[in-house]
């Protein structure tokens, strides 16, 4: 059934062991990349990235990869795909037949300081997501994600299995779609596909870009993605639905960082911040108070007060602190860092693709992440990257910024795990023991 007004197409699917279940994607045209199939693509080495990409193949027939199809189960005849959105700060995960996630908690573990606070606890001595953040005044609180990349694989394992006692699933029964941020080092995507068949037992598996991911949940296949969570930030050129990796620019800094530099305003008012409890309030009240200037010294002498009860009921005010923590955003160099700002990411990300896909490119700047939800944040990026662009192209540029853009890398991940070309695409279990972890290079791109 198509429905005109959303845009979207209604699928209807049989799954085993249980009723039919509806399936919304969005509409997509013939041709699109949305509409791939995996066996009439060639493979091109990429030397700047050490990562496989793909790209349409001219001919279907030449030089064209097929992976063994025999035996391998249909994503149909199984349960509804799972979605896990690992980000640096906030697990996101839900069923792919779902409008967003089913459960989103911080990325978080807490380990106790005394021995005590362990009698009785379920998780074997650890505290995971929002148990952690109940329990913070008397744990010690540590991030499996640094920067992106995952730095604890024993910390990650649990939060996975944590969030698989959330939803209710057992993940031998789903396929699960995870995400991973640009330019993630190509071991840890082994890692990621070892520990879902080995650890979970998945039937099914794949790991998709989070910047191409977010473009698919706006309906577009080509952009550029500005995609800044917790831990990093990247401009991502998509062309067609594929990355392009050698115009991939990496921004140093992300919503840790905004909230470090808060807190180091905060103290020299003489607001303590320093354990990894205080470290939470921090972010909280970053989320609540902070914004972005479109005038940063227009700011300084017109700015609204604002007022945060910390949690022994100490009243802190926020003045200039509200805008001159996310200021660092546009201007690094404020904290000591010798790098240029997002906007100057975003243009340098586009002058690096062919010239024929600027203007394109320009005109489709898709933010995402939570960090970009600060207040003002996409009205100053379109008008610095208008500063920076000819006259004559300044009126395409367009700042697109969706209201649930912290949850757009899951809702893209949705979309493609519901698209039925992608079926032949997923890493299944007898593939994976055929191959061996390598085959997640010959499979996601």
């Amino acid at each position: 059934n198509n429905n005109n007004n959303n845009n979207k197409t209604l699928l209807t699917a049989d799954c085993c062991d249980g009723p039919s279940h509806t399936y919304v994607t969005p509409q997509v045209l013939p041709g699109q990349p949305l509409e791939l199939d995996p066996g009439r693509t060639h493979w091109l080495s990429d030397g700047f990235q050490r990562s496989d990409v793909v790209r349409r193949s001219s001919c279907g027939s030449e030089e064209a990869w097929t992976h063994p199809t025999d035996d391998v189960p249909e994503v149909w005849d199984l349960n509804v795909p799972v979605v896990l959105d690992t980000g640096s700060g906030l697990m996101k995960a839900g069923f792919a037949d779902q409008d967003g996630p089913k459960t989103v908690f911080p990325n978080i573990i807490g380990v106790p300081k005394y021995e005590e606070i362990m009698n009785g606890n379920p998780e074997g001595g650890v505290y995971v997501g929002h148990d952690a953040q109940h329990m913070r005044g008397v744990l010690a609180l540590k991030h499996p994600i640094q920067n992106g990349i995952i730095s604890s694989w024993d910390d990650m394992e649990k939060i996975w299995h944590h969030t698989f006692q959330l939803m209710g699933v057992e993940p031998e029964e789903h396929p699960v779609l995870l995400t991973e941020a640009a330019m993630n080092p190509l071991e840890n995507r082994q890692r990621m596909v070892e520990i879902m068949f080995e650890s979970f037992s998945v039937p099914l598996t794949y790991v998709a870009m989070q910047a191409v991911l977010a473009l698919y949940a706006t309906g577009r296949t080509t952009g550029v993605v500005f995609d800044s969570g917790d831990g990093v930030s990247h401009s991502v050129p998509v062309f067609e639905g594929y990355c392009l990796p050698h115009a991939v620019q990496r921004f140093p800094l992300a919503g840790v960082d905004v909230t470090t530099q808060l807190k180091k305003l905060l103290q020299e008012q003489g607001v303590s911040m320093r354990t990894s409890a205080e470290n939470e309030i921090a972010r909280e009240m970053k989320e609540r108070c902070c914004c972005v200037a479109l005038d940063y010294q227009a700011a300084e002498s017109s700015c609204r007060e604002m007022h945060y009860t910390m949690p022994d009921g100490q009243i802190v005010t926020l003045r200039t602190e509200r805008f001159r923590a996310p200021e660092i955003l546009f201007q690094p160099q404020l904290i000591g860092r010798e790098h240029y700002g997002m906007h100057e990411s975003i243009s340098k990300s586009i002058q690096k693709c062919d010239i024929d896909l600027r203007r394109s490119l320009l005109g489709n700047i898709v933010l995402s992440g939570g960090n970009t939800l600060l207040p003002g944040l996409p009205e100053r990026l379109q008008a610095e990257i208008k500063a920076l662009v000819p006259a004559e192209v300044g009126g395409a540029i367009r700042v697109t910024s969706p209201k649930d853009r912290d949850c757009l890398v899951w809702r893209g991940g949705a979309v493609l795990a519901n698209l039925p070309t992608f079926s032949s695409a997923w890493i299944s279990q007898k593939e994976y023991e055929e191959y061996g972890p390598q085959i997640v290079f010959r499979k996601c791109f």
